[in-house]
């Protein structure tokens, strides 16, 4: 029996120099949001690959990857038989939590929406990423593991 949700009970398995570069990236937007993609193994919830990405938004309270951004890295990812497993994007001020925004705009049921909170600019990955699942406009938090190497 397959299991219908992929990575739900293990959660999001991030090396620890992959989280590190969600967050470099996160910083390095500022004022605006940061975003991009993750890709790995959807079955396992594990991530072996972020893809930064343009926030064509240009804004503080929005993102949508960049379309060139966007079909380039997908193609990247399916040209290396990987999977789809996260969409990541930052929030300046607040908690690592889907806005209203990010709720009503998620497309994507299966990979996990990973955010990234800059309200404390010094925090360490294990507290300023956060994971979810985004269905019908409902958010599901999922454990986020960071793998020490």
């Amino acid at each position: 029996m397959s299991d219908p949700e992929p990575g739900r009970e293990r959660g999001l398995m991030l090396p620890a120099d992959l989280a590190s570069a969600m967050l470099e990236h996160a910083r390095a937007e500022l004022p605006n949001e940061a975003c991009g993609l993750v890709s790995g193994s959807i079955q396992t919830g594990d991530a072996v690959a972020f893809h930064p990405a343009r926030n064509s938004e240009r804004s503080a309270l929005r993102y949508t990857v960049h379309p060139d951004d966007l079909l380039r890295i997908i193609l990247e990812i399916e040209d290396a038989g990987r999977d789809l497993v996260g969409i990541f994007h930052s929030h300046t001020r607040s908690p690592a939590v889907p806005s209203a925004t990010d709720l009503r705009e998620s497309m994507y049921p299966e990979p996990f929406y990973v955010l990234a909170s800059l309200a404390d600019p010094d925090a360490p990955p294990e507290r300023a990423l956060r994971a979810w699942r985004i269905r019908d406009g409902q958010s599901t938090e999922v454990p986020v593991r960071i793998q020490k190497v």
